[in-house]
């Protein structure tokens, strides 16, 4: 997927729903519940039960939805992820191979960074989008806000400490989108398989954003 699309979805749908999935059947389930509460971003992230299975599954099976990756480590995991069919993918951290080989394969890749110069050296080496991870560590939206004035030509995607409650604040400090976790699947909602519950939390994040 070229990067102006992968750009304009964010800038349209606003939020990424960050499913580590203990197991498939539960990582399907959570997926199928964001879906359905509007998310159309899904990011199923290495570490989870057969993730590359899960992708390919998710890929037929929400084909409104775009599916991608994160928590990738390395080159070789980034191309099972591709092979999988991951439509975007995330790392933690600045891997110039890494960025090399996502953008031979046409795939946006969005490394994790957290100072100026990390954000910097991951843009000019190709990123389709910089996360910004840990944001709440060090200051939230505020610190988004702070970066706008000499960063603001580069899309920024806050992770870590985005909440249902926060989410729009991140989006006003000038994030192009916003990637959330634990926050749209509580532990207790999750073990208690509480689908809908986990649905109307989504649609009510879809509400507050648009």
């Amino acid at each position: 997927m070229p990067n102006q699309i992968w750009l304009s979805q964010l800038q349209k749908h606003r939020a990424i729903a960050v499913i580590r999935a203990p197991k498939i059947e539960v990582g399907q389930q959570m997926a199928m519940a964001v879906a359905s509460g509007g998310m159309q971003l899904i990011e199923i992230t290495w570490n989870s039960s057969q993730a590359g299975e899960l992708i390919t599954q998710l890929r037929a099976e929400l084909p409104a939805c775009t599916i991608g990756t994160g928590t990738l480590f390395n080159v070789q995991q980034l191309e099972e992820a591709i092979a999988s069919g991951a439509q975007f993918l995330f790392t933690p951290h600045v891997d110039p191979a890494m960025i090399q080989a996502a953008q031979e394969e046409d795939v946006p890749i969005i490394p994790g960074a957290m100072t100026p110069t990390e954000i910097v050296t991951a843009w000019s080496q190709g990123a389709s989008c910089v996360k910004v991870f840990p944001v709440q560590a060090v200051g939230g939206a505020d610190y988004i806000k702070s970066l706008q004035g000499p960063l603001g030509q580069i899309p920024l995607i806050p992770t870590g400490g985005v909440t249902l409650e926060n989410a729009k604040e991140f989006l006003q400090a000038g994030a192009i989108a916003v990637g959330l976790s634990g926050e749209l699947f509580p532990k207790k909602l999750v073990t208690e398989g509480n689908w809908e519950a986990i649905a109307s939390g989504a649609r009510k994040l879809i509400e507050q954003l648009s």
